[in-house]
């Protein structure tokens, strides 16, 4: 048996795996697993395996994705997210040009070039396991320079630039930390809020904009497509990744 459960922000896949079984006692003893994870801070389609059918993930993990994300300009961090250490690269030429519709124009000619196959490096905080440890654990120990961060082919088969909008500066910081609180477990969450306070409250000795801007995109990808890799690539950070459809 398969079927689609619907994983909430904040929450990792097998939390919401256990959630839904102890929701529903029918599958209280039944061996359940997922197909194509997602990240603590994103949120949708998560396809799950019942039974006799967790022989064959395998079969499942290859199964194109569709996503709806959103990109904050302005700022880069080394999660390629909101969870993550944040620096300013500066936002006010962004601000400038949503002003002048300009910056629509340049992301739809972005985001459709993005169509096709290209080669993607696997995110520094991410489960890749490489010499027998996950990235994110040689990221946190500060060895990345100790080994090469593996890269895969990906394809984009459809790519859409859905909106730009503005957010202010306060309700930016009070968003991102509401969703930080979300997460359980050992993420850095504390030293990353500090961060975010740091430099959304002007303890930095940088200017920060009153406003930022964030867009939407819509893509569908083969397996193994980091949205926030992609939000990477593009210049900014992945502020939210919905996962709207997995192909079956």
């Amino acid at each position: 048996m398969i079927f689609e459960l619907y994983k909430k922000e904040g929450e990792t896949p097998l939390e919401a795996i256990e959630k839904f079984r102890k929701e529903n006692v029918r599958f209280g003893d039944q061996k359940m697993t997922y197909a194509g994870r997602l990240d603590p801070m994103a949120e949708g389609v998560l396809l799950v395996l019942v039974g006799e059918e967790c022989k064959n993930k395998d079969e499942y993990l290859g199964l194109d994705k569709e996503y709806e994300f959103e990109i904050l300009w302005g700022f880069q961090t080394d999660t390629y997210d909101v969870l993550g250490i944040p620096k300013q690269t500066g936002s006010d030429p962004v601000l400038k040009k949503f002003k002048n519709f300009e910056f629509s124009n340049s992301l739809k000619n972005k985001i459709v070039n993005l169509k096709g196959k290209f080669i993607q490096k696997y995110p520094p905080y991410s489960s890749m396991t490489v010499k027998g440890k996950q990235l994110f654990q040689w990221a946190r120990e500060g060895r990345l320079n100790e080994i090469e961060i593996p890269d895969a082919e990906i394809e984009i088969y459809e790519a859409e630039f859905l909106e730009n909008r503005k957010i202010e500066k306060e309700e930016l910081l009070k968003n991102i930390l509401s969703r930080i609180e979300k997460i359980k477990g050992d993420f850095r969450q504390e030293e990353i809020k500090k961060e975010w306070k740091n430099i959304l409250n002007n303890n930095l000795d940088v200017r920060v904009p009153s406003e930022f801007v964030i867009s939407k995109f819509r893509i569908k990808c083969s397996s193994g497509t980091y949205v926030r890799g992609i939000a990477n690539e593009l210049g900014g950070i992945a502020y939210g990744i919905k996962r709207t459809r997995i192909f079956i």
